[in-house]
């Protein structure tokens, strides 16, 4: 009898722990987390000289430059990036704030697109500043783009117009043609190894009507007209340096180095090559 129990006793309890087993194995595993519609990223950088198409922005000096994205999962976004410049570059202004917004998305499997408008704008250009060059005087800088390009894998390539006076050029040296239409192309290759980020890039500006005489900047010191276009390269390699922030060191250079001044009084090589350090993080 008291076999018995302790058999049935027995058989009750694993009976238990099957139904509890079973029960367990049974239950719906936890949902993840939706994906927001929106996203909101921001970015910090402090650069030992701000490179914009190969050319030094800042007289060889440092910059910190900073921005904001907003995205939506169909692929539309807006975005905003600020950076100090040179003020004698930018005729009195000393920050440069761009304004962006595009869509992108893939065409098929590893083939993305994106395409959009953006806006160059440097506040208080051309007010309360005595400009070196005297046809410059009062006139406010800003320029327009839009763009559309293509990513395969660790490959890019984007294409920028200007719809409008590239940065003012011909109107700051009132050269009767304007410089609408000048176009440039944005070759760039970005891949990882070992934690190590490589980047390649090449890009090559058009610059529509600058073999006007007015145009300055488009004659050398001995007096014969550069070539249309100018290319830039950068070669850089970049790693997490702890805390998500991003060390870079990269070396910038063009084909053509004094095809800009540093600034509009100096006639220094803004495209010299040269190696810049970086530090940034995105949050």
């Amino acid at each position: 009898m008291k076999k018995t129990m302790i058999s049935v006793s027995l058989a009750a309890a694993l009976s238990a722990v099957a139904m509890t087993s079973v029960a367990q194995t049974a239950a719906p595993a936890a949902a993840p987390a939706p994906t927001p519609d929106w996203t909101v990223t921001g970015n910090a950088t402090l650069i030992s000289d701000y490179r914009f198409r190969g050319f030094s922005q800042t007289n060889f000096g440092p910059a910190f430059q900073g921005g904001f994205d907003v995205a939506h999962a169909s692929g539309f976004y807006l975005g905003n990036w600020n950076s100090n410049v040179a003020q004698a570059l930018y005729n009195g202004a000393s920050l440069e704030t761009d304004l962006y917004g595009g869509f992108k998305g893939e065409v098929m499997k590893d083939l993305g697109f994106d395409v959009g408008v953006l806006h160059y704008l440097y506040a208080k250009s051309g007010k309360d500043y005595t400009a070196p060059i005297a046809s410059a005087q009062g006139k406010k800088i800003d320029n327009t783009e839009v763009y559309g390009g293509l990513t395969y894998g660790p490959f890019s390539g984007k294409l920028f117009y200007a719809t409008g006076d590239y940065f003012k050029t011909a109107a700051l040296y009132k050269a009767p043609k304007k410089t609408d239409g000048t176009t440039y192309l944005d070759l760039s290759y970005s891949q990882e190894f070992s934690g190590i980020t490589v980047g390649a890039h090449y890009g090559l500006l058009s610059l529509k009507n600058n073999r006007q005489s007015a145009l300055t900047l488009a004659t050398d010191a001995g007096g014969a007209a550069l070539p249309k276009t100018v290319g830039d390269f950068k070669l850089s390699a970049g790693m997490d340096v702890g805390g998500g922030y991003i060390g870079t060191l990269a070396v910038y250079g063009t084909t053509e180095k004094g095809y800009f001044a540093t600034d509009l009084a100096a006639a220094k090589s803004a495209g010299k090559t040269s190696l810049v350090l970086s530090l940034g993080k995105t949050f």
